[in-house]
Formats: structure tokens, C-alpha cells, sequence
């Protein structure tokens, strides 16, 4: 640029020289920073977007890891135990084979359609096929229902409930069915009743919508598998000799220490399911803690009354069903409400596993509707009446004793359309399995154990 010499302008005063010479500086420094100016205008959107992006948290993430480990644990060996010390000695091996296959078959269905189904979106029933085979499932996604773990670790931590909720129906028709239709009914019954229930329930669809509250599975797995069982042990028909000869637990040790591992694990499940370690975790442990000892005694008193000892097997279904009634409220109810709702859920448990049993005659030989299905009603129920918000951390009143009386009758719908839909399509896939390969398998088989005929091997 060329040097401006004074004797080719005019004079100027000195005072508007000063002037002139801020200004010059003035404009050179707005122009100098016009384009630090304009990047920060660019990489402020950028910036918000980050600043609304999820960041993941370790602590959340480690503790998820851990509940995950915790809920396989419930069911192998948890379950495994405590439903095969509760059958006869020539059926034990059969029964725990059920609960490790079933891990094994939910987990390759969980990958190929079962996570998709219930978690991306889809319709008021059902989610889409957008994650068939895991796609768009990447190192660092992240599902919104868990913002703050990555999304390999929630739909993990997801899959040990698919794995745990048809493993508890095995032991509705325990000594009677063929394996080969228990690994068909399992397979058609995660994709058609677990996954749409998951999803009407937590992915987005139908029983969420209506403001069904269930904060680790009280719906989800325990009424679906209850009343599965249920149905189940309706269509295939009582065992052999049933209510005329003895069909005793052959090893109640096994079943003490798998229900240990099932109260242990189930921590997992419950404060599992507050999606990261935080004050929601640690109250839905504590509440889990006390209701499942409530429930517990609830059960052993009752039986001592009612038959004057109290038994271990009485005990630790007990206790059962106090982590299944606890279960759909772990996150909404306080230390007294989860006491109450232990309490009821104990006695109202023995009474159907017993009495009502009893009295309808039909044979759930493990319980899994008295203490899975009963129970998970119980609680589901109760959820509506003992929820508030300051537990929750909603403004909104929750339940009954919070000022929301609708939330007990959304509770009851949300039940109702449960059972509905899983009685009906549990239904039709168990007669279609008897129609194709048969449901049961032949006399000499159940009454020489199913242990030496459908394995080939026996407990000594």
C-alpha cells in the first residue's frame, strides 16, 4: 500500500488526527477479529450440540456392567439351582439343562430380532426391524432410555431379563415336556409375547403411554411368565400321578443356595434398572432388601400357622415373592411401602401357591404362577397405591397415598391388557408346537425320568 505523504492533504487538526488514528485502530482490530468473530458464531451450534449430546459416565457404566453380571447370575445359576433342587432326582439335570439352553437360544434371538422388536421404535404393540442383527448398534451409540452407558451395555443388561423371563415358565410344566418343544415354544414365545410386552411396556408403546408404572419387570417378566406358566400347565396337563403319589423337592440345599444367589442377584435387576448408579439405585436396593425379608416372614408365619412348621421351602418362596412384588415398584416406593408390600405379597403368595392351587386343582409344579404371576400382580397393583414422586423424582403426584387415585386403575389396566395378550398368544404357540411336534413327551419317559431318556445322563 502506498505511504500517504502530509504535504498531499489537507492539515488536519491535531485533535481529529488522534481521532482519526483510534478509529483506523478501532477498525483494524474489528476487521482483524471479524473472522475469530464468524468461526465462533459457526462453532456455536456445534458447541450446543455438544453440550446436548449424552456423555457417557463410568461409574454409571461400571455399575451397569456389574447388574448385568448380577442378572445372569439369577438365572444361571440362580434359578437353575433353586428350581432343580424343588423337582424329583430324576428330573434335576433335565430342569437345569432347560435354564442354561434357554440362555443360550434367547441370547442369539436377543441379537438377531429379539432387542429390535422391543426396543426400536415401531407401533403402539410392537418396535420396527431396525436393529435386526444388532445394525446400527456401533462402539459408541447410545440408547435414550440410558443416556449415560453405552448402548451395548443396556441392550446386554436388557437380554439377561429375555433370558430369565421364559426360564421362569419352565417351571410351570417341570417332568413333562419334551425338549425339543421347550426350545420351540421359548424361541416363538420371545419373539411373539417378551418382546411386544418389553415394548409396550418400556419401548415406547402402548401400557408407557397410558403412564403404567413398572421399574424392573413386575409386567414385563413376572405376570408374562406367570400367566404363561399358567397356560402352559393347563394345555400339557398335570404329571403323571399327580396329587397320588409323592413329587417331593429331592435336594432343598440346592434350592436354598439358588435362591440365595436369585435375593443376591436381584439387586441387579432392581437397582440395575436405574440405569446408572445413582440415588434412584441405592433406594430401589434398599426397598428391594426390605420387602423380600417382609415377604419372607410373611410366608414362614403363615405356614407355621396354618401348618404348624415352618419350612425351608416355604421360607425362600417367600422370599421369591417378595423380590417379585417389589420388582414393578423398586423405584417409586419408600422403606414402609416396600415393607407393606412385602407383607401382603408373602401371604397373599402362600395362599395361592397352597390353598388356591389346591382347590382349582390344576398342577404349576414349581410354583411359577403362585409366586411369579401372583406375586408380580400383587406388586403391580401396590406400585399404584404406595408411589410418590419426592422417591420417583417427579413433581407430579404419583400413586394413591401421593393424591393420584387414577395411577391404581392404570396399574389394573396395565395388568389386565398383560394377560390378555399373553394368555392368547401363549395359546396359540403352544398348540401349535403340540400340533407339529407334540408338547409332551411318553409315558415311560416321565415315569422313568426324563434325565436317562432325553439326556442320557443321571445324577448319582
Amino acid at each position: 500500500m502506498p505511504r500517504l505523504s502530509v504535504t498531499a492533504m489537507p492539515a488536519v487538526p491535531q485533535t481529529y488526527g488522534r481521532q482519526l488514528g483510534w478509529l483506523l485502530l478501532a477498525l483494524a482490530a474489528m476487521f482483524a477479529l471479524l473472522p475469530f468473530h464468524a468461526f465462533a458464531q459457526a462453532a456455536a451450534p456445534a458447541a450446543a450440540e455438544a453440550a446436548a449430546a449424552p456423555k457417557l459416565d463410568t461409574g454409571d457404566t461400571a455399575w451397569m456392567l456389574t447388574s448385568t453380571a448380577l442378572v445372569l447370575m439369577m438365572t444361571i445359576p440362580g434359578l437353575a439351582l433353586f428350581y432343580g433342587g424343588m423337582v424329583r432326582k430324576m428330573n434335576v439335570l433335565t430342569i437345569m439343562m432347560q435354564s442354561f439352553a434357554i440362555t443360550c437360544l434367547v441370547t442369539v434371538l436377543w441379537m438377531i430380532i429379539g432387542y429390535s422388536l422391543a426396543f426400536s421404535p415401531g407401533n403402539a404393540i410392537i418396535g420396527g426391524f431396525g436393529n435386526l442383527f444388532l445394525s446400527g448398534i456401533a462402539i459408541d451409540s447410545v440408547n435414550d432410555l440410558a443416556k449415560t452407558i453405552p448402548e451395548s451395555v443396556f441392550l446386554t443388561f436388557q437380554l439377561t431379563f429375555a433370558i430369565i423371563t421364559p426360564a421362569l415358565i419352565t417351571g410351570a410344566f417341570a417332568d413333562r415336556m419334551k425338549f425339543s418343544a421347550m426350545l420351540w415354544f421359548i424361541g416363538l414365545w420371545l419373539i411373539f409375547v417378551y418382546a411386544p410386552v418389553a415394548h409396550m411396556v418400556w419401548g415406547g408403546g402402548l401400557m408407557g403411554e397410558m403412564g403404567v408404572l413398572d421399574f424392573a419387570g413386575g409386567t414385563v417378566v413376572h405376570i408374562n411368565a406367570g400367566i404363561a406358566g399358567l397356560v402352559a400347565c393347563l394345555v400339557i396337563g398335570k404329571r403323571m400321578g399327580h396329587g397320588k403319589s409323592s413329587h417331593a423337592p429331592h435336594n432343598l440345599t440346592l434350592s436354598i443356595i439358588g435362591a440365595s444367589l436369585l435375593w443376591v442377584g436381584w439387586f441387579g435387576f432392581n437397582a440395575g434398572s436405574a440405569a446408572g448408579a445413582n440415588v434412584n439405585a441405592g433406594m430401589a436396593m434398599l426397598v428391594t432388601q426390605i420387602a423380600t425379608a417382609a415377604a419372607a416372614l410373611a410366608w414362614m408365619f403363615a405356614e407355621w400357622i396354618a401348618r404348624g412348621k415352618p419350612s425351608v421351602l416355604g421360607i425362600i418362596s417367600g422370599a421369591v415373592a417378595g423380590l417379585v412384588a417389589i420388582t414393578p415398584a423398586a423405584g417409586f416406593v419408600d422403606p414402609m411401602g416396600s415393607l407393606i408390600i412385602g407383607l401382603i405379597s408373602g401371604v397373599v403368595c402362600f395362599v395361592a401357591a397352597t390353598s388356591i392351587k389346591n382347590a382349582l386343582g390344576y398342577d404349576d409344579s414349581l410354583d411359577a404362577f403362585g409366586v411369579h404371576g401372583v406375586g408380580g400382580i400383587v406388586g403391580a397393583v401396590l406400585t399404584g397405591v404406595f408411589a410418590k414422586a419426592a422417591i420417583a423424582g417427579k413433581d407430579a403426584p404419583l400413586g394413591l397415598l401421593d393424591g393420584n387415585g387414577g395411577q391404581v386403575l392404570t396399574q389394573i389396566y396395565g395388568v389386565v391388557i398383560t394377560i390378555v395378550f399373553t394368555a392368547v398368544v401363549t395359546l396359540i404357540i403352544l398348540k401349535i408346537v403340540d400340533w407339529t411336534i407334540g408338547l409332551r413327551v411318553d409315558e415311560a419317559t416321565e415315569r422313568d425320568g426324563l434325565d436317562l431318556n432325553l439326556h442320557g445322563e443321571t445324577v448319582q
